[in-house]
């Protein structure tokens, strides 16, 4: 997720120099199907660059049948109505097309990366319209693909880091299904069969569901053509999918102790933070640059490295999904400065809602976001991802030029307001994993 942050920062700097509507002309339309399409065409290179993408992530999973979601988009590409699961990938090697996928909490999809020239586009086409319209889900590879999942949830358990962002998540989301695990658990996992697989797909792959994002060496004319291939034959549904249940507040604070014999304690602050479409979005990304998202530049860093050399790195982010994503602080550090690392991440934190950004601050900041990326947008890939996003979340075609706009316009108290709206520093979960008093 922080990745998320970087990357968009550095879309905004390019839009900063450029109007979006030179630099990244988004045209959108709907599909026969009532499928959304956002297309950018670019003659630059002879690729292209497709993606199709659900509101089928983990968000829709229920507790007995975590990792259903998960486990569903994987299963797509297991074999097709014609084609085995190795014919899939022999022929997508043939064209040298790339194939690749999305999962969170919300979206679940696939994506593909071709030349543009006909004969390979087709082919490549062809075989990602198969993926999405008609997987066959082989019982036998659907099973070696759980057994894959357990044995990585049986390595998983095993690591720090991992085991605290599970917990973390338990804690902050409780009853909701933000909670799950997006890989799912051993106990949900085992009972799911080939008819659960179908049963989610022809639930939640719907054509008028579908968000198809497209860039590259094609018109606009190829591009209804192809938004149609890639949606004719989704499954139908009467209505769209309904939103997912709002994340409420905690209402207390949380701490649980895991034990691990880490030479380090992990420790995991976090709270209910944002949404994608919540008018503090701006607000808080700028204030949270300040606080623990700018590296070096971080009030976190300054406080617990800096001064006091009590961890290596301190973060905080924002991950904004549909409802209500965690806002969430990390570190690690020596075991006998657990307790004082976490009494000044605190303390900072609680300092900073309190009183917002000082004027040096936020000046840096913005500077830091809107100047100090690279200048332009450096691959068609990083293109698609935003496209997918922006027509996933309804975002307005011109985000990438109000960009940095927004940013400027953001100021000390609108910060302050954000944070104090949001952010509980006396009712949020804390999470160490591996402390000395972890029993």
């Amino acid at each position: 997720m922080h990745g998320f942050w970087v990357a968009t920062a550095a879309l905004a700097c390019a839009a900063a120099v450029l109007p979006a509507h030179a630099m990244l002309p988004i045209q959108h339309w709907q599909t026969s199907t009532g499928a959304q399409v956002y297309f950018v065409e670019s003659r630059d290179l002879p690729m292209l660059d497709v993606s199709v993408e659900f509101p089928a992530g983990s968000g829709r999973d229920k507790p007995n049948t975590s990792g259903l979601a998960a486990l569903t988009l994987r299963a797509l590409r297991l074999g097709t109505d014609g084609l085995s699961e190795d014919e899939v990938s022999r022929h997508l090697a043939d064209v040298g097309a790339n194939l690749g996928s999305t999962f969170d909490y919300d979206r679940a999809g696939y994506s593909i990366r071709t030349l543009s020239s006909e004969a390979e586009m087709a082919q490549a086409l062809d075989i990602l319209a198969r993926i999405l319209q008609s997987p066959t889900f082989p019982a036998d590879s659907v099973e070696r693909e759980k057994l894959r999942t357990l044995a990585g949830l049986r390595e998983a358990d095993a690591k720090p880091d991992a085991m605290g962002g599970r917990e973390l998540a338990r804690l902050v989301f409780r009853d909701h299904p933000y909670a799950l695990r997006q890989s799912g658990e051993k106990d949900t996992l085992a009972p799911l069969t080939r008819a659960d697989l179908a049963g989610f797909y022809a639930t939640h792959y719907a054509a008028r569901d579908a968000v198809v994002a497209m860039i590259g060496d094609v018109s606009r004319e190829r591009a209804e053509l192809i938004a149609e291939q890639l949606t004719q034959g989704l499954p139908k549904a009467a209505m769209l999918q309904p939103a997912l249940p709002a994340v409420a507040a905690l209402s207390d604070p949380v701490v649980s102790e895991l034990v691990h014999p880490s030479a380090q304690a992990h420790i995991y602050l976090g709270a209910p933070g944002v949404k994608r479409s919540d008018a503090d979005y701006f607000p808080l990304w700028v204030g949270n640059y300040i606080l623990g998202g700018g590296g070096f530049n971080s009030r976190l860093t300054a406080e617990v490295r800096e001064k006091r050399g009590l961890s290596y790195s301190v973060y905080s982010y924002f991950s904004p999904y549909e409802q209500l994503g965690t806002f969430q602080v990390g570190l690690q550090t020596r075991k006998d400065q657990a307790d004082e690392a976490l009494r000044v991440t605190r303390a900072t934190l609680a300092q900073f809602i309190a009183e917002g950004p000082t004027a040096k601050e936020l000046e840096g900041a913005k500077q830091n976001i809107v100047g100090g990326f690279p200048l332009r947008i450096d691959s068609n890939r990083k293109i698609l991802d935003y496209l997918a996003v922006i027509g996933f979340y309804r975002l307005p075609l011109d985000y990438l030029e109000q960009f940095p706009i927004q940013v400027q316009a953001v100021t000390a108290e609108q910060i302050r307001e954000a944070f104090a709206r949001r952010i509980d520093p006396d009712k949020m979960v804390t999470v160490i994993v591996g402390g000395a008093h972890a029993k």
